[in-house]
């Protein structure tokens, strides 16, 4: 950060204060040196990945200098500052004009009216949300290079100086070996080292196998959907067997290709078919532990390895062969993180309530009302509306559930199991009639969020939203070693 604070500041020479002498100086100052920090900030959040920003943006010098220019514009033409206007050109036009996700539009937005007002020219003012000691507006009668002295002098970062909590230093400095020993494990060779002299790559395929034939055994487990269908009847037919129709499909889509390949290249290895390039590339996919890209195309969004990912889809098969034997009902809970699409699944929900309201569906949208449950086993009461669900695990975050509300993070604890959810139908509300108290919650499939974002749970928070807005809060369905822990016998690693 102050490598960023104080290149963004060089890009305003002493000429910038001194044409400031003639009207507003103090303001311009305090406002100048907060959009430095603001520029710094979006800058360095990029290294903490999607926690950070849900996408990466290509944020650049041009645009600080520009909103330096109109930010001198606009305090010598209006007697007042208008900050609104400030707001709208910086975050909206000239930085937002970057920005393509409205979560990452959000936090700009939210960011800079915590930081864009009248608190700024307070010296003693600390910004909201982030580090007390990194993030200080210095007096507005320091000169010039009073203020160069004050960036170095400020103390090391932290990622509270982000807005960001303590653990998103462990994830980003977790990320950063996985992805070495990833690289080390690509360039080493590959024709040598397995048992009594054999082949590596041939040894783990094999091995994979197996565990697809015999651990999982996928190749018997496929779905016959026309036969469900046929059981289920119209009468009986709702949206949600739809959606379970329909990830049906979608299971058997992915069995497939994975045991046509694979029984490819069990035929290769014995010489009766041709060794393909693409076998080859699967076959090393497996070697280092990946998701063959043919078979990510057919699947769920997932950032696993290949073996997690296995175990992963053998928990969605078994979902679905839970829900087949009884097709004409659902799940007394469903497990949204083991959906192919639980868009479709959210969706069925609505359509059931616009059905029975007589209601638009496009004027819908999903209430998500957090129970006491905490196992997915534990007796729930008959769920009267919507459809109870589980698989939400909040990240940047804590869900207390004694108090029912967020919290912050525990330390080294970057995830935190939120209880069984009543996911029910609802009216949107009218402008400024929306429920206080409340935390907007993007859901998202995977850890790298961006384009898997499903839709916006409603979090109770007695602070404020835009704590949790600035600090990256999101729920994450899939993560691996928290879903795997929801099966039977397993509770103990939900507490």
């Amino acid at each position: 950060m102050k490598a960023n604070l104080r290149r963004a500041f060089s890009k305003f020479p002493q000429e910038h204060f001194e044409r400031a002498k003639t009207h507003k100086e103090k303001e311009y100052k305090a406002l100048l040196f907060g959009l430095c920090m603001f520029h710094s900030i979006i800058l360095g959040r990029k290294k903490f990945g999607s926690q950070g920003w849900s996408r990466n943006y290509s944020f650049n010098d041009g645009d600080l200098t520009i909103c330096g220019e109109v930010l001198h514009n606009y305090l010598a033409a209006y007697e007042q500052i208008p900050y609104d206007d400030l707001k709208y050109i910086f975050g909206e036009i000239m930085y937002g004009g970057h920005i393509t996700d409205d979560r990452d539009r959000r936090f700009c937005s939210t960011f800079l009216d915590n930081l864009m007002n009248e608190g700024l020219m307070d010296e003693a003012e600390l910004f909201p949300f982030v580090d007390r000691e990194c993030f200080r507006c210095p007096p507005q009668t320091s000169t010039y290079d009073r203020y160069n002295e004050y960036i170095q002098e400020a103390p090391p970062e932290t990622p509270n100086a982000y807005g960001l909590h303590s653990n998103a230093e462990i994830d980003f400095r977790t990320k950063q070996c996985l992805t070495l020993f990833q690289t080390l494990q690509e360039i080493q060779p590959r024709g040598s080292g397995g048992g009594e002299g054999g082949n590596p790559v041939q040894e783990r395929v094999l091995e994979f196998m197996v565990r697809v034939n015999d651990e999982c055994s996928l190749d018997s487990n496929k779905l016959n959907v026309e036969e469900i269908s046929n059981r289920i009847g119209d009468e009986s037919r709702t949206p949600y067997q739809n959606s379970f129709l329909q990830e049906c499909t979608y299971m058997n889509a992915l069995i497939a290709i994975i045991c046509v390949n694979l029984s490819d290249i069990q035929l290769a290895f014995k010489g009766e078919l041709t060794m393909t390039a693409a076998m080859e590339v699967i076959m090393n996919s497996i070697f280092l532990n990946k998701v063959p890209d043919t078979w990510a195309a057919k699947a769920f969004p997932s950032t696993r390895g290949l073996n997690s990912w296995l175990d992963n889809v053998k928990q969605r098969l078994d979902q679905l062969n839970g829900w087949k034997d009884d097709p004409t009902k659902i799940p007394a809970v469903t497990f949204l993180n083991r959906l192919f699409n639980p868009q479709s699944f959210l969706t069925s929900i609505q359509q059931i309530y616009a059905k029975e309201k007589q209601s638009e569906l496009n004027k819908l949208y999903i209430q998500t009302h957090v129970l006491k449950y905490l196992y997915w086993e534990e007796q729930l009461p008959p769920c009267k509306e919507g459809a109870y669900i589980w698989g939400f695990q909040v990240e940047g975050a804590r869900w207390d559930a004694p108090l029912g509300q967020l919290d912050e993070s525990a330390p080294k604890k970057s995830f935190s199991v939120v209880p069984v959810v009543n996911c029910q139908a609802c009216p949107i509300p009218e402008v400024g009639k929306e429920e206080k108290g409340v935390y907007q919650c993007p859901v998202y499939k995977t850890e790298m969020r961006g384009m898997t974002y499903v839709f916006d749970a409603l979090l109770k928070t007695k602070q404020p939203p835009a704590k949790w807005i600035i600090a990256g809060v999101a729920i994450v369905l899939d993560v691996e070693g928290i879903s795997d822990s929801y099966a039977p016998g397993k509770q103990s690693a939900l507490q």
